[in-house]
């Protein structure tokens, strides 16, 4: 993935809190131009048609942001994230990361060479809507109903399938979806997102006919508390060493949960080391 976009996404974050005033529980920014982020033109129109879809978002207004021009969105995310808390199976609360945070990191598993992403813990859909509109196969897996029907809406409203499907995640059948070389997205920080990760990678790296090793990316945080479990590679070390995962990459980038923090959220890149075929 260009580097450059990764960075200029984190610059423009870091300025657009030094200058918001907003009150709004959640807030974001798209620019409007695409060449402010070197961004492709009809890419960048399907970004905004997502967030002019999706319930979330209440209002929106212009500002210029170091002589970029963005579009600010604000909203709420309360009632879906009461709805998202009630499953057992879950333990993921719906916390939406950027829009441009979802774009940048599809654009890198796309760079890795992945055909299809499967976003587990999808929420509102922003990852498997990102990866379908840059051209990759997509699926995303919600147990909420609430949320999936947010999905449904935006997928209809946009005429982008982004293959949104209820269902539990601990207990999906993953080869139904004939995967060649996919990245999984497993929503949940360290801690939180564990249970989910338990379930779901033991089903994963057991499938045949997979071209390459599974990829799997886990939301981390730079920042532990003292009473961690975990405090080694962004709080999900244990983790990779369970199910034998390198991480091959990790790509820095704002979320909702650390918007007015100096440091974003670190999304790491995992290759399963067991190969199955």
């Amino acid at each position: 993935m260009n580097e450059t976009l990764v960075e200029a996404i984190v610059t423009l974050k870091t300025e657009f809190m030094k200058r918001n005033e907003g009150g709004s529980h959640i807030q974001e920014i798209v620019p409007t131009l695409p060449e402010s982020l070197s961004i492709d033109e009809h890419e960048l129109e399907m970004l905004h048609k997502f967030a002019e879809n999706n319930s979330i978002y209440s209002d929106s207004y212009e500002m210029n942001i170091l002589d970029t021009v963005c579009k600010v969105y604000q909203g709420d995310v309360n009632n879906y994230w009461l709805d998202s808390i009630k499953h057992d199976t879950s333990y993921t609360p719906f916390y939406p990361i950027w829009i441009l945070s979802a774009y940048a990191l599809v654009l890198e598993s796309k760079n890795l060479g992945v055909k299809q992403i499967i976003d587990i813990g999808s929420g509102d859909g922003r990852i498997a809507y990102c990866a379908k509109i840059v051209g990759l196969e997509s699926y995303g897996i919600e147990i909420d109903e609430n949320l999936v029907s947010l999905e449904n809406k935006i997928s209809s409203n946009t005429g982008v399938d982004f293959q949104p499907m209820i269902a539990d995640a601990t207990q999906f059948d993953y080869t139904s979806l004939e995967l060649s070389q996919p990245i999984f997205f497993i929503a949940g920080l360290p801690e939180v997102g564990e249970m989910l990760a338990n379930n779901v990678i033991p089903r994963i790296t057991s499938m045949q006919n997979l071209k390459t090793n599974p990829v799997f990316v886990f939301t981390g945080s730079h920042i532990m508390r003292k009473d961690s479990r975990d405090k080694s590679k962004w709080g999900w070390g244990k983790v990779m060493e369970r199910y034998n995962l390198e991480v091959i990459k990790t790509v820095t980038l704002p979320t909702y949960w650390t918007i007015e923090q100096a440091i974003d959220t670190p999304f790491i890149f995992t290759r399963s080391m067991i190969y199955n075929n």
